[in-house]
């Protein structure tokens, strides 16, 4: 798989059906080895042995119903009470992160109310938090830890 600004994760990795599939520790199976499923498992493991994240409180595919609609998060990160605190939006690294990418999170975002928002095509990555007070969003230059983002929201 292609090289992501990242660093190197080793990954179950195997052949089913003809096709490449790869273990999500978060969901406990083998799912389709997409591009964007490689910019997810990448990032999820980034989050937890980099950034400090349970894996017990990552929701891989979590579904939110906006308007009559069923959408589908592709990662949400719980605090310590069961709170969504942050929401992950992926790309495959070919497309480009465009206006419409950070369009779709906000719409998740009405739903869940998060503090932090991440997009990441696995090459660049994006992350704010979002200033409710003020109406906006504050870009960061780098994601925060757990224990940052837990020092930051309400607990």
């Amino acid at each position: 798989m292609l090289e992501l600004n990242l660093p190197k994760y080793a990954f179950k990795i195997k052949e089913s059906d003809g096709k490449k599939v790869i273990f999500d520790r978060c969901r406990k199976k083998f799912v389709s080895l997409t591009p964007e499923e490689w910019v997810r498992q990448n990032m999820v493991e980034f989050l937890i042995q980099e950034k400090g994240f349970s894996e017990a409180l990552i929701g891989n595919e979590v579904l939110v119903k906006i308007n009559d609609m069923h959408k589908r998060c592709d990662t949400v990160i719980y605090g310590p009470k069961g709170e969504p605190i942050l929401i992950v939006e992926y790309k495959a690294p070919h497309i480009e992160i465009t206006q419409k990418t950070f369009d779709q999170i906000a719409m998740y975002n009405f739903k869940l109310k998060v503090s932090f928002l991440i997009v990441s095509n696995g090459l660049k990555h994006y992350c704010c938090e979002v200033d409710y007070k003020n109406n906006r969003y504050n870009f960061l230059r780098e994601i925060p830890s757990r224990d940052l983002i837990y020092n930051k929201i309400e607990l």
